[in-house]
């Protein structure tokens, strides 16, 4: 029985286009030195985002391309426009952890932000 609340069929434009093949593998690797480049800056419990953004460009990502804020105390979130594959990558790091994930954008957006509204 499909569900009656249609929340999946309605949200679906805001889910991730996932990568496939060889920018699965770019999007593996990306992920591994965001995460390498971020770890510093987490055990030293610097979670400004102007550090964030530092770290982030100095592997070569484009300042006008990356986001970053802030999200609770100690907490900062980043959106990375990659521009080719694996062309996304968003993440946070937390005192816990630094997480990334690579995407392909979103079905309906433009560029690496998810679109808004529905139907």
């Amino acid at each position: 029985m499909p569900p009656t609340d249609h929340y999946a069929e309605n949200h679906g434009f805001r889910v991730p286009i996932p990568l496939h093949g060889q920018s699965r593998c770019d999007g593996l690797t990306a992920v591994g030195r965001v995460k390498s480049a971020l770890e510093p800056l987490r055990r030293r419990g610097d979670f400004a985002p102007g550090s964030v953004r530092n770290a982030l460009t100095s592997l070569g990502y484009s300042a006008g391309k990356v986001q970053v804020y802030q999200d609770g105390s100690t907490g900062v979130g980043f959106l990375i426009d990659i521009g080719a594959s694996p062309w996304c990558m968003e993440g946070t790091m937390s005192r816990d952890s630094a997480k990334a994930d690579a995407f392909g954008g979103y079905p309906d957006g433009t560029d690496c932000e998810p679109p808004s509204g529905g139907h």
